[in-house]
């Protein structure tokens, strides 16, 4: 494992941890979208059988550790920790669901970016030789996190057009240090950016310029050009954010045909009411661990950027009158078996 020299962000992982299994669990909406094929699961009610909302979340993240476990060949027990987090006060989503599987367990918080945080953690702790396996979690689920961040969904509150949909959502990755699947090879940390966007109905706006900020520094780091990637896909940045995005890039001096984001990949924003689509860190967690892994061990993509997307906001910081810093942390993969 390399650490970047001259201040970079970007640590080499060259022995390349692999992502052995994935799985993804999603409710109603995001079943009925475009990417409805590559999810695992479909729930039927987004209850998913549990008496409140933050249950539910719970479930999804037990049901997508499970799947995943079920296709590496796997038992709870081979994992040697679990690395999750929601968007939920305390993550108390993940807090609950690792309470099931008994395992160590390591709560993390990154907002939007926190599969992307948790796949880097694994990828870090299996890569650098202190852990063999390592699981990352991350949901979110629309209900619960409208009671937490907004209104009470009784409330009926009218959504502005720069708003997106939190997905109901949970996905699963297992990491090990040797296997076959899809290779972890650079993780780029992120920092966090505050352009000031106050508006906690555009956060779009507020994490695009994190993105491109690690975007251009995983280029620099590894002196790796955007054509070296068939794919550089954001977390949730939903379309006005990917605009934005596009346009901070080129303002840069660079030109990314190539770009896409999970956000405005899990809808169909036509047919959807999603006004500029998907967030939460659901989103990106059901993407990867979906679409964007079995891509890559399919031969869909040679190799991608997964770049996470964070709004660090609460409800407390809102109200105070804070602005909105976001954060992007970058994992960059290798498709093939060998």
């Amino acid at each position: 494992m390399d650490r970047q020299q001259g201040g970079g962000r970007t640590i080499t992982l060259p022995g390349g941890p692999r992502v052995l299994s994935w799985a993804s669990v999603v409710g109603k909406k995001e079943g009925q979208g475009p990417l409805a094929d590559f999810f695992d699961l479909v729930g039927e009610e987004d209850s998913f059988g549990e008496k409140s909302w933050e249950k539910a979340e719970t479930a999804m993240q037990k049901k997508a550790l499970s799947l995943a476990l079920d296709k590496a060949g796997l038992a709870p027990g081979a994992v040697d920790c679990l690395l999750a987090g929601d968007l939920l006060n305390q993550c108390i989503g993940s807090a609950f669901a690792a309470r099931e599987h008994g395992r160590p367990f390591l709560g993390l918080y990154g907002a939007c970016s926190t599969m992307a945080e948790s796949l880097a953690l694994a990828a870090l702790l299996t890569g650098g030789g202190f852990l063999e396996r390592a699981a990352a979690v991350t949901s979110s689920h629309f209900c619960s996190a409208e009671r937490q961040y907004r209104t009470p969904l009784e409330y009926g509150g009218q959504r502005p057009p720069t708003a997106q949909w939190t997905v109901t959502g949970a996905g699963c990755a297992l990491v090990g240090r040797e296997g076959e699947g899809p290779r972890i090879i650079h993780v780029t940390l992120g920092r966090v950016v505050d352009l000031g966007v106050k508006d906690a109905n555009n956060m779009g706006a507020a994490m695009a310029p994190a993105a491109a900020d690690t975007i251009l520094s995983h280029l620099a780091d590894t002196g790796r050009k955007p054509s070296d990637y068939d794919l550089i896909v954001t977390g949730d940045l939903g379309s006005l954010g990917l605009e934005l995005l596009g346009e901070l890039l080129r303002e840069a001096g660079l030109d990314l045909p190539n770009l896409a984001d999970c956000g405005a990949l899990i809808y169909d924003r036509q047919g959807q009411d999603v006004h500029c689509g998907g967030s939460g860190c659901g989103c990106s967690a059901a993407v990867l661990c979906g679409f964007l892994l079995g891509g890559l061990a399919g031969g869909k993509w040679r190799r991608l950027l997964f770049c996470g997307t964070g709004a660090l906001l609460s409800p407390t910081s809102t109200q105070q009158g804070e602005s909105i810093p976001g954060i992007c942390h970058a994992v960059a993969l290798e498709g093939g078996k060998t």
